[in-house]
C-alpha cells in the first residue's frame, strides 16, 4: 500500500471510491458520479481550495482509501507550538477493502504530516450513531471533546440569515 496526495493518474479511481462513500452515506438518491468528478476537479482540487486530498492505493494503483485535510492556525491559543491544527474533514475506506489497517495507515500518515508541519492536534467529526467508526477513533486513543457541540445553518435558514445581514448593511 502507497499513501500520498493524490496524483491525477488516480482522479478515476478516487471519484470511484469517493461515489461508493456518497451511496453509501446517502438516505436520499445518492448523486450521480459526475456530480462526483466535477466536484473533485473543480472544486477540491482547485488550486485555491483549502482541503488537500490523501490516498491510500495498491499496488496496482487503485485507490483504496482517501482522506480530506486541511490545516489551520489556532486564534484562541496562538502560543507556538500549540497554534497549528489539523482538520480531518473525511476519511473512508473502499468497502471492500475495510479491517485491513488501511484506516489505521492513513491516520498516521496525516497524524505523521500535521507533525511536520508544527500541528499541536488533529480534529474531526463523526455521527454519534456511526459505531464502527466510533470504535476505530477509540483504538486510536482519540478523546471525545466533551463540551463541544456541532452546529449547521443550511437551506432556508442560511438564505434567511444571508438575507438579513444584507438587509441590515443597507440601513
Amino acid at each position: 500500500m502507497h499513501i500520498d496526495f493524490v496524483a491525477a493518474n488516480q482522479h478515476d479511481s478516487l471519484i470511484s471510491l469517493m461515489h461508493e462513500m456518497c451511496v453509501f452515506y446517502s438516505d436520499a438518491e445518492p448523486v450521480s458520479i459526475d456530480d462526483v468528478r466535477s466536484n473533485l476537479l473543480d472544486n477540491l482540487l482547485a488550486p485555491n481550495s483549502p482541503v488537500r486530498l490523501v490516498v491510500a492505493s495498491g499496488a496496482d494503483g487503485a485507490v483504496v482509501g482517501f482522506a480530506a485535510i486541511a490545516l489551520f492556525h489556532s486564534m484562541v491559543d496562538p502560543t507556538p507550538g500549540r497554534r497549528g491544527q489539523l482538520l480531518l474533514k473525511e476519511i473512508y475506506v473502499r468497502q471492500a477493502c475495510q479491517k485491513r489497517g488501511i484506516g489505521k495507515a492513513l491516520m498516521a500518515w496525516i497524524a505523521r504530516h500535521a507533525i511536520e508541519r508544527g500541528c499541536a492536534r488533529m480534529d474531526w467529526h463523526v455521527s454519534a450513531t456511526n459505531k464502527p467508526a466510533l470504535a476505530f477513533y477509540r483504538a486510536l486513543n482519540a478523546q471525545h471533546v466533551a463540551g463541544r457541540l456541532n452546529y449547521r445553518l443550511g437551506g432556508e435558514y442560511l438564505a434567511r440569515l444571508a438575507s438579513d445581514d444584507e438587509d441590515e448593511a443597507r440601513a
